[in-house]
């Protein structure tokens, strides 16, 4: 089943926030990751499916671009959808807002490398490209 995008949620909590009272560069990298493995399981396989078959997807860059700080108690929604696809790589991309205000806070773009359990580039299965389909941006 391929999808379009989804959309995860994150409420803020007082230890992800700094000294200036907003949310820590770093947590944001964990929203990422959480949104993307929702995003598979919702095309319809799990990240431990996919390792079970022998392979890993993993972060081979990271961009982030922050508009707005988040804070302590905002409810922050994650959509993530499938920017780009190819045999060995496939490129996630994110748009972090505040769910009650719609205010953009971050957007983020992640290139995934597809390894086997030697951690060699290999390509990904015919059954899981499938399912990472790129869409036009939803946001």
């Amino acid at each position: 089943m391929s999808i379009s995008h989804t959309d995860t949620l994150a409420r803020v909590n007082y230890s992800e926030i700094d000294a200036m009272g907003v949310v820590y560069h770093s947590r944001y990298a964990v929203w990422l990751d959480v949104a993307r493995t929702e995003y598979l399981r919702q095309a319809g396989m799990s990240y431990r499916e996919l390792e079970a078959m022998g392979f890993f997807l993993v972060v081979g860059d990271l961009s982030m671009r922050y508009h707005r700080p988040a804070r302590y108690d905002d409810l922050v929604q994650v959509r993530c959808w499938v920017r780009e696809a190819a045999s060995r790589r496939v490129t996630f991309a994110y748009r972090l807002t505040h769910a009650e205000t719609g205010a953009l806070l971050v957007t983020a773009e992640t290139r995934m490398l597809s390894l086997n359990h030697q951690f060699v580039p290999t390509r990904l299965p015919a059954e899981v490209a499938a399912l990472l389909r790129p869409v036009a941006d939803p946001a």
